[in-house]
């Protein structure tokens, strides 16, 4: 299972795999009618019949399928000596709403807008550095490399938001409306790197705390938008209850808020900053198969500490995200409660350590 947003790459690649092996391949659009239909037919006679001389069954944007789930399961089980690739824009239908999950059945990627660790292996240290701002303005989204001009990527970034990123949750019942996800997204996309109250939330969007916390995981889903939770060890000082929410690409936050200002013109340069320096170490993670929990820290006195990376034997990485170099030390009650805890300030002049760290 390959996951992505729409236009995030996901047909690129499969075409190359299609085009890599030739004839043993079926390319399938679950979009198109006529294949889910087909792939309806939910018969172990159809399916050989279907994929009878292949060896690589590819089905793009899977989640247009209904009842996918059963309809892979029904597959891998019955028809021998074929690898099966599907691509999602969302989560639903693949992993969520199966009648019968795929647990043991799949392997999952989750391919995410450009990430740095991956132009690091093509692009040289100067045009690194000089290409950080467009990165912190418009994001990575593949498309935007072949786009000339600042006015046609910011046009290109208005139509993704508007026309292809909330297309999957429209589809679906109980959605009030593109206009009420929209509001949404635009008031998560002011308040990045602070903690969002859902209540407060709902009586904004005049929505109960319930609907919001179901769009909110819709939106995480879909793959626009991903949480932070407060770690606690116990400490009855912590703060638990709220979430920091942030976008995977900085180009869709600004869409949303619609300022492409250059950076010299902005007062949310440390949102745009923090933002990117954990979007990218997420990216970075993920390819390289380490998946830690993230949170971030935070005291009812304000001590706070911006991400913490917790791996599998509870050893902790803290990082604090600071545009600017300057001295900044370790909050007191963090380094007390948890002495063993790495820490860390990634500010401009040393982030590639820290998302590109194989640099």
């Amino acid at each position: 299972m390959l996951y992505g947003t729409r236009r995030i790459g996901k047909t690129t690649i499969i075409e190359n795999i299609a085009a890599t092996h030739g004839s043993d391949v079926l390319l399938l659009q679950g979009e198109d009618m006529q294949v889910a239909a087909t792939l309806g037919k939910r018969t172990i006679a159809n399916y050989r019949k279907l994929t009878k001389g292949k060896k690589i069954i590819i089905i793009d944007e899977a989640q247009s399928v209904p009842d996918i789930g059963m309809i892979l399961k029904l597959m891998i089980d019955n028809v021998k000596d074929i690898t099966i690739i599907v691509t999602g824009s969302s989560s639903f239908d693949l992993v969520y709403k199966t009648g019968e999950p795929l647990v043991g059945r799949n392997i999952i990627y989750q391919l995410y807008p450009i990430a740095q660790c991956e132009l690091a292996k093509t692009e040289d240290h100067l045009s690194t550095i000089r290409n950080l701002e467009d990165r912190l303005i418009y994001g990575s989204y593949p498309e935007l490399w072949h786009l000339e001009s600042q006015e046609e990527q910011q046009d290109y970034l208005r139509q993704l938001v508007n026309s292809y990123l909330l297309k999957d949750l429209l589809m679906m019942e109980n959605i009030k409306g593109a206009d009420v996800l929209f509001k949404l997204l635009q008031m998560l996309a002011w308040q990045v790197g602070s903690q969002v109250s859902t209540v407060e939330l709902g009586n904004s969007l005049q929505l109960n705390k319930i609907t919001v916390e179901r769009y909110l995981d819709l939106l995480t889903k879909v793959f626009l938008i991903y949480p932070l939770s407060g770690y606690s060890g116990n400490l009855r000082k912590e703060v638990t209850k709220s979430k920091k929410w942030y976008f995977h690409d900085n180009g869709i936050r600004n869409a949303l808020i619609n300022n492409f200002s250059p950076l010299h013109a902005r007062n949310d340069v440390g949102q745009l900053w923090e933002q990117y320096v954990m979007s990218e170490r997420l990216k970075y993670n993920s390819y390289h198969g380490y998946h830690p929990q993230y949170f971030f820290w935070r005291t009812y006195d304000g001590q706070e500490i911006d991400l913490l990376e917790v791996n599998t034997r509870q050893q902790m990485q803290a990082i604090e995200c600071k545009w600017q170099k300057g001295k900044a030390k370790i909050p007191l009650a963090f380094a007390k409660a948890y002495p063993d805890a790495a820490f860390e300030i990634v500010d401009k002049d040393n982030y590639l350590s820290w998302i590109t760290p194989e640099k």
